[in-house]
């Protein structure tokens, strides 16, 4: 079966409905969604957008402090264009009705802003502790009643098509739409347009612990480069400090709010606040990697299971009236955190590499643009700093939008493309072959490719990876395409990328810390993987 329209936006997350939004005013989109429309990682964001809109704050407070957490591997172009961007991009979620938290009685007031670690100043925006949420809602919302857009969820990526499956082989290198795979049907289907968006968000369940929801496993990222496209900076994964250790519920993020709002970081084995020895000036406030290595020298200095997040200093009403959905979650948990600790362990949060874009949100193949968690534009470089993501898809997938608009005429309609050949494959009976690799690459990349690194343990981690790849890629060959086999290889990819970056980065700097090189070199440089 095959789908055409003008624009295909793979993914329905901030970015992708962000272009496609922007798109309807004047063409047909096609969004494809890998499962439910709001499954993304944009509804699990809960701190919020960052946004320069306080009296005393400026741009160039937001640069630098993007520019300090990312070591300088950030392009200050990039850093500029997201920043000055930040405030219209608030004002049009305004527009489409995010009910964002506002100063004084009944909300009457300015915007209220929080701070998170890493910022000077309070500069994020928010709707309570669960921001994401409120935006996915507003965004699903108005796409829905546009009629120039089309939702298609349960579509699971495979491959892009591209000029080597046209009818006629054209040689010119473009990507032409997507085979997908319908979660109801088992049938895949081809997507094809004049334009593609990339908008499928990170890698994170290459990770055995993760904050990310389910399918963040790097479709884009691993469809981008088998297609032809250059990927940077992928050893910059970042772990966010304070996931909730609970042995019934996984992935449950604590925002960096919490913290943001006085909550201190305690041992509990000697009942002593420890950022005090890592990070003296800004302790609970430093960036993300910072923090997160610091919780994980301790749980391995004192063998603890976790270390506890403390905010029940702070008036019982302030800690309810900033995080009621966090409350009411560890409540049900029976965990009252207004009268006592959250027990918490780092855990993998984003990926801040990905496929190269530039600042219209291109990519290095004519027809394929792409925005979000899936890019390495040059706004995070090295660590990305608290609430820059969400507004990273703003800014990118409106300028990809923009882009597409204003070179239509260069964006010429897709020839005839073949279609998918299943005639030489039959229907697994192993999948527990599946259930099996998932569960070894994400064990080995949380112990050899984690928070602290080395060589030799990255050699480990490639020599596995490689094994692992003739296993999948010989069952890929010969068994009929399933959601979970096509999550397998992207997660295989994914991972074989993260570890060929790390091997090649020969110094500590963000978010990749090595023990054979602790030392920064004096130049910041991007890892850039050639396909």
């Amino acid at each position: 079966m095959v789908h055409q329209s003008e624009v295909l936006v793979i993914g329905s997350g901030a970015a992708g409905l962000t272009a496609a939004l922007n798109l309807a005013e004047r063409f047909r989109v096609t969004v494809l969604a890998k499962g439910a429309l709001d499954e993304g990682s944009t509804a699990w964001a809960q701190g919020g957008i960052a946004a320069v809109l306080d009296a005393g704050d400026t741009f160039e407070n937001h640069i630098r402090d993007t520019m300090i957490a990312g070591a300088g591997l950030n392009d200050r172009a990039t850093v500029e264009f997201v920043v000055e961007n930040a405030p219209a991009a608030i004002a049009r979620l305004e527009q489409l009705g995010v009910p964002f938290n506002h100063e004084g009685a009944g909300g009457s007031g300015a915007l209220h802003l929080t701070r998170e670690g890493g910022h000077s100043h309070r500069r994020i925006v928010h709707v309570d502790d669960a921001t994401g949420w409120a935006v996915q809602e507003a965004l699903i919302r108005a796409a829905r009643a546009n009629p120039n857009i089309t939702l298609v969820p349960d579509m699971v990526a495979i491959d892009l098509a591209t000029s080597r499956h046209e009818i006629r082989y054209s040689g010119a290198g473009n990507v032409w739409g997507v085979y997908a795979v319908n979660r109801a049907s088992g049938q895949v289907e081809l997507f094809t347009a004049n334009a593609t968006v990339l908008a499928t968000g990170g890698a994170g369940r290459t990770y055995l612990f993760s904050t990310a929801p389910r399918g963040a496993t790097g479709d884009g990222i691993a469809m981008a480069w088998r297609a032809g496209c250059r990927i940077s900076n992928m050893e910059m994964m970042q772990f966010h400090p304070t996931c909730l250790y609970n042995l019934e519920v996984k992935n449950f993020l604590i925002t960096e709010a919490v913290r943001g709002e006085g909550g201190r970081l305690i041992n509990p084995a000697t009942g002593q606040r420890f950022m005090t020895e890592y990070d003296p000036e800004r302790m609970e406030l430093a960036p993300r990697d910072v923090v997160a290595r610091a919780n994980d020298a301790e749980i391995k200095r004192y063998g603890l299971d976790y270390v506890h997040l403390d905010i029940s200093h702070q008036p019982p009403e302030f800690v309810k009236g900033h995080f009621p959905n966090i409350y009411e979650k560890l409540m049900g948990l029976g965990i009252d955190m207004t009268t006592g600790p959250i027990p918490v362990v780092p855990a993998q949060h984003y990926t801040c590499g990905g496929v190269v874009i530039d600042l219209d949100g291109k990519t290095d193949l004519p027809g394929l643009y792409a925005a979000g968690e899936c890019t390495e534009s040059g706004l995070h470089g090295a660590n990305r700093l608290a609430s820059n993501s969400l507004l990273e898809c703003f800014v990118f997938g409106e300028a990809a939008a923009k882009h597409i608009a204003a070179h239509w005429a260069d964006l010429p309609p897709p020839p005839a493309i073949r279609p998918w050949d299943e005639s030489r494959v039959a229907d697994s009976d192993e999948e527990v072959v599946i259930k099996q690799n998932w569960t070894e690459i994400r064990r080995f990349m949380w112990n050899y490719v984690g928070i602290v690194r080395t060589t030799k343990r990255l050699e480990r981690a490639a020599h596995r990876i490689k094994m692992l790849g003739e296993e999948i890629a010989d069952y890929y060959g010969h068994f009929r395409v399933t959601p979970d086999l096509i999550e397998l290889r992207n997660l295989h990819q994914a991972a074989d990328l993260i570890v060929r970056s790390a091997l090649h980065r020969h110094e500590s700097r963000g978010l990749h810390y090595t023990l054979d090189y602790p030392e920064t070199l004096p130049e910041a440089v991007d890892t850039v993987l050639v396909p």
